[in-house]
């Protein structure tokens, strides 16, 4: 059934969830109607910016106000599942921010209020949009890397001091060992693989920073992630967010048959590739030189709004995926399995590392 226009609220909406308000404005099917905060002061500075005029301090009633048709939840990671089941009961389409949930037991909640639903849910990993991950994954999806059996995966980002603006990450992501943010680093590598993650162990390597307070951080310095996959590939995600150094966000790599890719070693290094296909030789080339045979049109030309979006243009291309989803009635790139994917491995991590770093099965949520 066609949609002509879908109205969208923000929960979160002063902090992460206004990163959204560009794209959403700029789809000719989505409208913004609402936005939710706990910040009223705020909260309402920024619905007089937008022009907005119906707010709310409190999520359940704008989520039973009947007002909206879509919602985008950009809260703390524990309030994920809660925000997205209350969604999904309404006949809510959910857009999450990452990972899906902080637990097994909310993993499983939020699959089954889905599974009762109408609504669709996507979760809002935008790394798997940045403009190199995308041209491997088109690339990947036309199979030229051959048979796909290893990947990397790294999110190094030093945040101790954004643990103190943002306490609720202080416990959330340094508060807990294990592979606490796993989503960025994995995300691409799953959709360029094609495969889930069957079992994981995790090590650490030690602990070398205290917070302001003396306290000594629950999470290891840094923490790698050995994923076995369901088609016999093994993956390698590392998570450092601890450790005194220069910034520098991602990095990713993949090994196939006919062809390999890694990432720039650096935030303005290029990455490189090599593909049987184009050079029997093993020749390393940059990643943007096959930007224009691999990347979709509307990449290729992308609106301002898509160039002045977060994450490399990934807020703007994951709304617009997920209002076409929408629209259309189809599944989103990341949908409620695939989202899942992505968190059951680092929660999974988090049990291994606690075993002392046994190797420990990851669930498949298709079977639940």
């Amino acid at each position: 059934m066609a949609v002509d226009s879908i109205r969208f609220g923000i929960i979160g909406a002063v902090k992460r969830g206004s990163s959204f308000v560009r794209a959403l404005k700029a789809h000719p099917q989505a409208e913004l109607v609402a936005l939710c905060d706990i910040q009223e002061g705020k909260l309402l500075e920024a619905a007089g910016e937008l022009e907005i005029t119906r707010t709310f301090t409190r999520d359940e009633e704008m989520l039973t106000s009947g007002e909206i048709d879509a919602v985008i939840v950009a809260t703390p990671m524990p309030l994920h599942v809660p925000q997205a089941v209350m969604a999904l009961v309404q006949g809510i389409h959910v857009l999450s921010e990452v990972p899906a949930a902080v637990s097994f037991e909310q993993c499983r909640e939020l699959a089954r209020a889905h599974r009762r639903s109408d609504a669709i849910y996507m979760m809002a990993e935008n790394y798997t949009y940045m403009r190199p991950n995308r041209i491997v994954r088109e690339i990947a999806r036309q199979g030229l890397f051959g048979e796909m059996y290893f990947g990397e995966g790294a999110y190094i980002h030093e945040l101790k001091g954004l643990n103190e603006v943002t306490t609720w990450r202080r416990r959330w992501q340094t508060g807990i060992n294990g592979n606490t943010y796993i989503t960025h680093s994995l995300g691409p590598v799953l959709q360029w693989m094609d495969q889930r993650v069957t079992a994981v162990l995790c090590a650490g390597s030690g602990h070398h920073y205290t917070d302001p307070r003396g306290d000594r951080y629950e999470l290891e310095d840094t923490v790698e992630t050995l994923c076995r996959l369901s088609g016999g590939g093994l993956a390698r995600i590392r998570l450092d967010m601890l450790s005194d150094r220069p910034h520098n966000m991602t990095w990713y790599a993949l090994q196939g048959t006919d062809g390999a890719y890694e990432a720039g070693r650096n935030r303005d290094e290029q990455g490189q590739i090599w593909l049987r296909s184009r050079s029997e030789e093993p020749k390393w080339e940059a990643i943007e030189e096959l930007a224009e045979e691999f990347l979709p049109p509307e990449w290729l030309d992308p609106p301002e709004e898509a160039l002045k979006a977060g994450h490399g243009g990934g807020d703007y291309w994951e709304i617009h995926d997920f209002v076409d989803a929408i629209a259309s009635g189809s599944n989103p790139p990341v949908g409620m399995h695939e989202a899942l994917d992505m968190t059951l491995a680092g929660l999974a991590s988090q049990q291994s590392i606690a075993e002392g770093g046994q190797w420990v099965a990851v669930e498949d949520s298709r079977s639940w």
